[in-house]
């Protein structure tokens, strides 16, 4: 890799972002009071809240993965993808009109208010840890290890700081308005400079006849064998929606930007464009692994190919708008995961145990919350070079961890006699079973049941937490009437709706969208298939 291509103006185009960031984010803070500060005032147009929620997802870890499993396995990794459409559309209709009905704050929250206060507290507590020694410290991994190829002189331990603080910088004063803002940009440029390294390495490679004559069939199609390592079918149609619908219908962190939503109609709209803005990066973040086996076919990592192609393939000031979108991609990550964990700290724990604290107190929370954070995650992140195997086994862990807060949602949602005790057991049970499966698949990975694909693992365990459920719930009370009425599906809120949505135009009708999305969803698999 010849890093003597970064020249000045590259490093000058770097700087400028992360200063214009921070006073950008800045500018658009909102923090008067909680409801402006968690949620940004409960504002935000449709377009917004779909790019928000598309650069939230498209991580520094995602863009580099997306490459790198391309390059390794071919193109099989788009099924998270594009099934993210799917899974919008599912939410839109069915789990966005109780979320945004109910004024919630947060997922737990919710779970509150459809059982008890012992499903918020674990719910809460996962997606806490999750969000910070996981998703944030991983995100903040990433980044360093690209910046530490630009700057190999200067120690991680700094790079990684400086990137904590770039993050913190807006996200702390401004809020989720700040951030759900500067995401925006992000997102743009992002885009922007995908489409040229794209271009630019499919010129390099001279053609797509170029790039199959050196790549096995197999791996530009997106249906795999049962015995595929990286996707199988079955896992694809079983394993992948459970993942799916944990990370957009049940994550704090995703969730909450559509919770910013002006209105339901936007909350939708914004959804359905989000899962639109997915498609086509099977074209700009995927392809472009593939084809780079034709130019570098002796990469010793994959995760390098998305470095190396932007090094190699770019002229200098592109080089320097392509570092800024890793940057982007990376803080809106890390923004994104420190304001939802601020927010399930302030609301779920703080406000419950002073119930006293005014708006503005609360605000205060969640900023202390969010320097403690930062810096907890900016201290575990250089731990992860110890752990070869941590993003090996992260989609496993998620993939155990997903399933019974699936269960509880999908459940609780369309089955009436769902009460307290059977989600809260049914939870409890899938935690201890998954964190059995994740000691023996560390320690004892040549055994039977840890060859098993997480994507086959997954759905067997949701089917374990269902009966569970089912069994327990069966035994108790029935839930409350309340609880019933507004906070589980019933025929009526599909008719009520039909007559509200009628003199809309075709183009505002968020089912005719749905519809359209997923046409285009199945073309794009039926032609990858």
């Amino acid at each position: 890799m010849n890093l003597d291509l970064i020249s000045n103006i590259d490093l000058v185009i770097m700087a400028v972002y992360l200063i214009g960031m921070i006073f950008y984010g800045l500018y658009h803070s909102k923090r008067q009071n909680s409801e402006e500060y968690f949620l940004a005032g409960r504002s935000m147009t449709w377009p917004i809240v779909g790019i928000s929620l598309f650069a939230a997802n498209i991580s520094s870890t995602t863009l580099i993965g997306l490459a790198g499993d391309a390059y390794s396995t071919g193109i099989s990794v788009y099924n998270y993808e594009w099934m993210a459409a799917v899974i919008l559309v599912f939410f839109s209709i069915f789990f966005l009109p109780f979320y945004l009905r109910s004024g919630v704050f947060t997922m737990p929250e919710f779970l509150e208010r459809r059982y008890d206060r012992r499903s918020r507290y674990y719910f809460s507590f996962i997606t806490l840890i999750g969000n910070v020694l996981i998703e944030t410290a991983a995100g903040l991994y990433a980044g360093s290890l690209i910046l530490k190829l630009v700057f190999p002189h200067i120690s991680m331990t700094v790079i990684i700081l400086v990137l904590a603080f770039a993050a913190a910088a807006y996200t702390i004063p401004g809020g989720l308005s700040s951030v759900v803002h500067t995401e925006v940009i992000q997102a743009i440029l992002l885009l922007i400079g995908s489409l040229i390294l794209t271009y630019m390495t499919y010129q390099a490679v001279g053609g797509w006849e170029n790039v199959m004559a050196v790549t096995p069939a197999d791996m530009v199609s997106l249906i795999r064998p049962m015995d595929d390592p990286s996707v199988p079918w079955t896992g694809l149609l079983f394993g992948v929606p459970l993942l799916g619908f944990y990370f957009w219908a049940n994550n704090q962190f995703m969730v909450q930007r559509v919770l910013t939503a002006k209105d339901l109609n936007h909350g939708r709209w914004g959804a359905l464009f989000a899962g639109l803005l997915k498609l086509p990066v099977l074209f700009f973040m995927v392809l472009p692994g593939t084809m780079a086996r034709v130019i570098f076919p002796d990469l010793e990592n994959p995760d390098t190919v998305f470095p190396t192609l932007v090094f190699e393939l770019l002229p200098a000031g592109l080089i320097g708008l392509l570092m800024a979108g890793l940057l982007a991609a990376m803080s809106s990550s890390i923004s994104a995961t420190l304001n939802s964990a601020s927010t399930l700290i302030t609301m779920d724990f703080v406000k419950n145990l002073k119930p006293g604290l005014s708006s503005k107190q609360l605000v205060r929370v969640g900023q202390f919350a969010t320097v403690i954070l930062v810096l907890l995650a900016a201290a575990w992140t250089p731990q992860i070079e110890k752990f070869d195997s941590l993003f090996k086994y992260l989609q496993m862990v998620v993939g155990l961890i997903a399933p019974p807060v699936v269960v509880v949602f999908i459940w609780g949602m369309f089955w009436k006699k769902g009460n307290a005790n059977g989600a809260f057991y049914s939870l409890i049970t899938g935690f201890v079973i998954a964190a059995i499966l994740i000691v023996i698949k560390v320690s004892m990975p040549d055994l039977g049941i840890s060859q098993w694909h997480f994507l086959h693992t997954a759905p067997l365990l949701f089917l374990i937490c269902s009966v569970i459920y089912v069994f327990v719930s069966l035994r108790g009370p029935m839930p409350s009437d309340a609880q019933i009425a507004d906070y589980t599906w019933k025929n009526s809120i599909y008719t009520d709706e039909t007559a509200a949505i009628s003199s809309l135009p075709w183009y505002k009708n968020y089912r005719i969208l749905s519809v359209f999305l997923l046409i285009i969803t199945f073309v794009i698999v039926w032609i990858f298939r």
